[in-house]
This record gives C-alpha cells, structure tokens and sequence, in this order.
C-alpha cells in the first residue's frame, strides 16, 4: 500500500501544500531484515565489521565474528527498533572493555565475538597465539592486586 504512496495522500495525512510541494519524489522504503543487516555489516568497502578489524589490527590482534554472532547483532539492532543505525551501537557495546583491555596485553593474539557474546552478554574469547583462552585482566584482579589462579576460580 505505501508503494503507491502519492503527494495527495500526503496532503490528506496532514502535511500542508507548500511543503509537499517541496517533496519532487516520494519514495517509500521496505525495512530492512537480518540479511540485510547482516550484509551492511560486513559487505560495503567501510563495513562496520572491517572498522573493528582495523582497530585490533592497530595492536596486533585479530578480530573476528562468527556468522551466528553477526546474526545476533542484526537480531538486536532488529528488537531495539534502531535499523542499521543501531548496528555501530551493538558492536560498540560488546567490545568497549575489551577495547581497553586489548592495547596492554601482549599476549592476545586473537578476540573472537560468538553469539554469547551478543546474546548473552558474555565477553568476546581473548587467545593466544596458540589459540589458548587468555583470562581478562579485570578477572585476575582482587583488591587491587593480581589474584592467583585458585583466587580467580
């Protein structure tokens, strides 16, 4: 119905003549789905996604997001209303500690987003350069001093 959208369905809606009249074109536009979130995350040159990866790359670290993660950003920018806009604010949201958490770690070679990490609010993985889970430092700190391995479990 809103593809046969005309200037004076506009007028009848409410909106004066003389702004109408400023409208040449009118076009309506679908919403957008998951795929379509999915792919402004990852496809256009400036992908959000390639954004992120550029900004580890910075400290020697390689970003990643498995597909069922990408998913789940495009679900939750979906739930919230917020269309490709609210993409930046969900990556932003997942990754602001481990952004800080990154440039002082040496030993992280890798931060991997799953779909935990999006819908369940669980931080990203941290490895190694063998692939091992490297433990946040905000984890392995208890009043103010580096907790043991048996302290922090």
């Amino acid at each position: 119905l809103l593809h046969h959208l005309s200037h004076d369905d506009l007028q009848k809606y409410g909106l004066i003549p003389e702004f109408v009249g400023r409208l040449p074109v009118v076009v309506t536009l679908d919403q957008l789905d998951q795929a379509s979130l999915v792919r402004i995350l990852t496809e256009p040159k400036n992908a959000l996604v390639r954004q992120y990866e550029r900004f580890f790359d910075m400290d020697g670290v390689e970003l990643s997001f498995t597909p069922e993660a990408l998913e789940s950003i495009a679900e939750q920018a979906i739930a919230e209303a917020t269309g490709a806009r609210g993409l930046r604010t969900v990556v932003e949201d997942l990754l602001l500690d481990v952004m800080f958490e990154v440039p002082g770690r040496p030993e992280v070679k890798k931060c991997v987003v799953n779909a935990d990490t999006v819908r369940r609010g669980e931080r990203p993985l941290l490895l190694n350069d063998q692939g091992l889970a490297v433990e946040y430092e905000a984890i392995r700190r208890r009043d103010g001093r580096l907790a043991t391995r048996q302290e922090s479990a």
